[in-house]
């Protein structure tokens, strides 16, 4: 095979899993299908809402103003409460789904704030905008996009943030890219994601619940974090970091025991292995 067909392959191969991704967090946002990894409904890899989510670090209070539906439990952290928002600032969702940390960021900016909340899902931006015209949330605004080509103006933003998004994309750099040509000089982000400390078997690599599941398109650590720095983000500061898959398995036994099963592979060959964090960073260069 020639390195361009070896190439285009690759690029087939990433087309190939976002269009998974799509399609799959299309039916959840529709209601036809159950969260992340798990087809039966209302079952996450992630969270099961709105449990989970206060679990993850949301606040009750925070779950019980923003607009019924949106809050899919599809995150792996709670990243708005630590981005410190000003009023007056702009602030950019990252794969924004059904808008729940667009609209806590929205009561921190207030009126002469801005939100923007991208997302490639047309589903998931239909139902975000429901929930934005139902809160009356005037300052929120959901934009359709990919994370790797963001439709966002140069050193427009304040902070951004993302919620176990960043790992379902296949071209992680890309993104990192993008998030600082948005950002102001000094701009911040705080991002809750999924990375790996330890290579997963092959069955779970290969798995495409799994991988729209949060799991098996998370880099490792180091590649992770060394391709945000490459892109000119530093200053990375740890807030949490836990065992993701020991935190979804006692959310949602039987959704773990459907991919031990469909994989064939057992709870201890991942111990550890899967891990949410929550980081902040700003722009460096």
């Amino acid at each position: 095979m020639t390195a361009n067909a070896a190439v285009g392959t690759e690029k087939e191969r990433s087309e190939r899993v976002v269009e998974q991704v799509r399609e799959r967090y299309g039916q959840i946002a529709e209601g036809k299908s159950g969260t992340c990894c798990d087809p039966s409904p209302a079952t996450s890899c992630c969270a099961t809402a709105p449990s989970s989510s206060v679990r993850l670090g949301y606040k009750v209070k925070e779950l019980s103003v923003v607009p019924d539906g949106a809050d899919l439990g599809l995150g792996c952290g709670a990243p708005v409460q630590h981005l410190e928002l000003q009023a007056g600032e702009t602030v950019l969702d990252l794969g924004s789904g059904g808008g729940i940390d667009a609209f806590l960021a929205a009561k921190e900016v207030g009126p002469n704030g801005r939100v923007i909340g991208v997302d490639m899902t047309p589903a998931m931006l239909e139902r975000a905008r429901t929930n934005a015209a139902q809160g009356g949330y005037t300052n929120v605004e959901f934009r359709e996009g990919r994370l790797e080509r963001l439709p966002v103006d140069d050193a427009s933003i304040d902070a951004v943030t993302s919620n176990c998004v960043i790992n379902l994309v296949p071209d992680k750099a890309a993104v990192f890219r993008e998030i600082a040509r948005v950002l102001k000089p000094g701009g911040r982000m705080v991002v809750s994601d999924i990375v790996l400390d330890g290579r997963l078997p092959a069955a779970i690599e290969n798995d495409v619940l799994a991988y729209v599941g949060c799991i098996a398109g998370a880099a490792p650590r180091e590649a992770y974090f060394g391709e945000l720095r490459a892109a000119g983000l530093g200053d990375v500061a740890i807030l949490r970091d836990v065992d993701s898959l020991a935190q979804w398995a006692a959310a949602a036994p039987e959704a773990a025991q459907a991919l031990a099963d469909r994989t064939g592979v057992s709870a201890a060959e991942v111990a550890g292995k899967v891990r949410s964090v929550t980081y902040r960073a700003r722009k460096t260069s």
